[in-house]
């Protein structure tokens, strides 16, 4: 005996064939981006993770210092020390930090000193960083360099030292990504059937509220 199946049956399964061919093809491709992203961030978590108790010497800064002279007039303040060495040390980014410690009276010796006040001016990159140090009345400005190697570079690109807005948004397609390849591996794993489909939902729906709640409590 043949057996005929519902035409409207055929329809729907024919549907959700085509949906479950392109999850697999978006699934598939999102997941190949969050792996070339995820190597770099697994590669540099490990190092991050473990250098203080394997003492990993990958990650290395190379220090330097030098003083630089003020020009006459001397700096107003610490945004024009900033844009002073922006132009002096060819720095194409802003600072990342610009600090005032205002003048202070401290015990030294037994003795009441008035220290002056203090200007710190930090420029960030992947590469390297500036920080510059000015006691105000100085003539000079003290500026220390650190530049890293490879291994410090994808360290520094993990916690995202001195870079921008792009960079930010390209973090965050790695975590859209990891989200869509677990919702897209339910669904699969499901293959778009009802009941697979409800206890994946409420499994989902379990873990949400255990989260919500741990999060609530802290």
């Amino acid at each position: 005996m043949t057996n005929i199946q519902n035409p409207e049956i055929l329809i729907r399964k024919s549907k959700r064939i085509q949906w479950l061919k392109w999850l697999r093809r978006l699934h598939a491709w999102v997941g190949l981006w969050g792996a070339a992203l995820g190597l770099l961030f697994g590669v540099s978590g490990i190092l991050l993770n473990h250098r203080a108790v394997m003492k990993i010497p990958a990650a290395h800064m190379e220090q330097s210092q030098i003083e630089l002279a003020l020009p006459t007039p001397l700096p107003a303040d610490a945004k024009a020390l900033a844009k002073w060495l922006q132009v002096q040390l060819s720095i194409d980014r802003e600072p990342g930090k610009v600090t005032t410690e205002p003048e202070k009276t401290v015990i030294w010796a037994d003795q009441n000193i008035q220290q002056p006040s203090q200007w710190r001016v930090d420029f960030h990159t992947p590469q390297q960083s500036l920080n510059a140090e000015y006691w105000v009345g100085n003539t000079f400005v003290s500026v220390k360099r650190q530049d890293a190697n490879g291994f410090a570079f994808i360290t520094r690109l993990h916690r995202g030292v001195g870079m921008g807005t792009a960079w930010i948004l390209l973090v965050d397609t790695l975590a859209g990504g990891l989200v869509f390849l677990s919702l897209t591996g339910l669904l699969l794993w499901t293959k778009l059937h009802g009941s697979r489909l409800a206890m994946a939902g409420l499994a989902l729906t379990s873990l949400g509220l255990a989260v919500f709640e741990v999060l609530t409590s802290l």
